[in-house]
């Protein structure tokens, strides 16, 4: 509630106020003197000031009123005040409302009048108040931006600003952080920027891939063995959560992580101990754990493929980064930094690059940029340098995507997973080559429905959709999940 300070020498007069505010549902204080008035606008929030310009008996100049209305300028600028007197003097008025004054009103009053005049001053108040600190925020964001390690990293669209705002702000605690995304969308370096703010940036930074480790070796790249714990053991060797202590260890594409695998890591992280291979001795570390998937780890939990309890462990802080063709603002920065000063890109690229679907995201645009510069013949890039004329635009991929819904909805509800990934792999390929368009009709998505129980991330990957796509169709086709 907005409290309002009226300043009168006039009891009868602040009575009438207060009384008037009250009513309409403002917290109202009075005061008769300007000395009051400045200890009570010190002491307290107050939204407004009503004030009187005369406080001495037999006192018309208004002098008083214009003094407190000084002092009040100095202590809060932004504070609103509403100047009343018997004795209106038009160069006085003038003066302060030049200074600032909110309004300017004769004695005896309008009440209509002055509520309005308050409703409108209050409601600019708070909206300078919000901006205000908007402002500040925006500047904190940006001072801390300038101050921040951001490992190189390129960008300029409010989505990865987003997401580094929120990697800089969980940077300096001590809590697991899971990055989720597309391959090649950049966790890696969101990685890069959570460790480089920490206050471990001086500690180790261990990095492991699990998806490129084989499964046979995996647990002992991560929790070491000792000699003669598996063919090939000729000696003892520590593993990456060893070399890690102190420090931060960095677990990319962990759903690969197997599920023996994921028991230890999870006592890990809960305790701290673990053994290596062959070894009964327990040890105990202190790691910072982060980690990063490409994967639906929500439907790998429904499968049994993934801890649920592990999960809730890893990702006490979520870093999303949203595929490169819906960070659009980031495609022509990211573009110029791969191809340095020395080129640059004529209109017709600049279209390609931004239409372009970018499958590989960064990864992918790092790649076609490089070929660029290799095969270009000027300093200005073509689309013919780029090489994308052969390759899918974001309205083709949609295209190709409707195809394989038909192919893949024809598969029983019992095909095993190593069939059923053949032939979507297969019917992605076909597409490739055919570009024909096949946008998936009713009938298709309520039996991609009943084949996956409902479970629509299941059918919105197997229709080769974003599940935002699928909920626009199933709401065109007055489609809904019976549970």
């Amino acid at each position: 509630m907005d409290s309002i300070l009226v300043v009168d020498d006039n009891h009868a007069i602040c009575s009438a106020l207060t009384l008037m505010l009250d009513i309409h549902g403002y917290k109202s204080l009075s005061c008769e003197t300007p000395e009051q008035a400045l200890l009570i606008v010190a002491e307290q929030d107050i939204s407004l000031v009503i004030q009187d310009m005369n406080f001495t008996q037999d006192t018309t100049s208004g002098e008083e009123g214009r003094q407190l209305f000084y002092t009040l300028r100095e202590q809060q600028p932004n504070l609103p005040i509403i100047l009343m007197t018997a004795w209106t003097q038009l160069e006085t008025a003038v003066e302060l409302v030049k200074a600032g004054a909110a309004d300017y009103m004769g004695k005896p009053w309008d009440d209509a009048k002055l509520l309005n005049s308050i409703s409108n001053l209050l409601s600019i108040y708070h909206l300078s108040k919000q901006n205000n600190q908007l402002s500040r925020l925006d500047s904190e964001r940006m001072s801390a931006i300038k101050d921040a390690n951001l490992c190189g990293m390129v960008f300029g669209s409010g989505a990865m600003q987003r997401c580094i705002d929120l990697a800089l702000q969980v940077a300096r605690s001590d809590v697991s952080v899971m990055i989720t995304g597309p391959n090649g969308a950049g966790k890696d370096k969101i990685a890069d920027i959570v460790q480089a703010n920490s206050l471990l940036k001086s500690k180790p930074f261990i990095k492991v891939n699990i998806g490129a480790l084989p499964m046979d070796l995996l647990e002992a790249e991560l929790f070491g063995a000792e000699a003669g714990a598996f063919t090939g053991a000729n000696k003892a060797r520590i593993g990456r959560f060893e070399a890690a202590d102190g420090g931060t260890l960095f677990l990319d594409e962990i759903g690969n992580l197997p599920l023996s695998g994921q028991v230890k890591l999870l006592r890990v992280l809960q305790t701290g101990e673990f053994e290596r291979l062959g070894s009964h001795q327990t040890r105990k570390v202190n790691v910072r754990v982060i980690s990063a998937t490409n994967a639906d780890l929500a439907e790998d939990i429904a499968n049994g493929q993934f801890r649920e309890d592990l999960f809730y462990r890893l990702n006490v802080i979520e870093l999303p980064i949203a595929p490169l063709n819906q960070r659009i603002d980031d495609i022509l920065p990211l573009a110029s930094f791969f191809v340095g000063e020395t080129f640059s890109f004529d209109k017709q690229a600049q279209q390609a690059l931004l239409t372009h679907a970018w499958s590989g995201n960064v990864r992918e645009l790092e790649n076609v940029c490089k070929r660029a510069v290799l095969l270009a013949k000027s300093s200005q890039l073509s689309i013919a340098d780029l090489g994308l004329s052969q390759q899918h635009t974001l309205a083709e991929v949609d295209q190709n995507q409707h195809l394989a819904n038909s192919m893949r909805v024809d598969q029983s509800a019992d095909t095993a997973p190593e069939t059923s990934n053949a032939i979507s792999a297969n019917s992605v390929t076909n597409n490739t080559a055919t570009k024909t368009t096949v946008e998936p009709d009713k009938q298709q998505i309520e039996q991609a429905l009943t084949a996956h129980n409902g479970v629509i991330s299941r059918v919105a990957k197997a229709l080769g959709l974003s599940r935002q796509a699928l909920y626009r169709r199933m709401e065109k086709y007055g489609l809904s999940v019976n549970k």
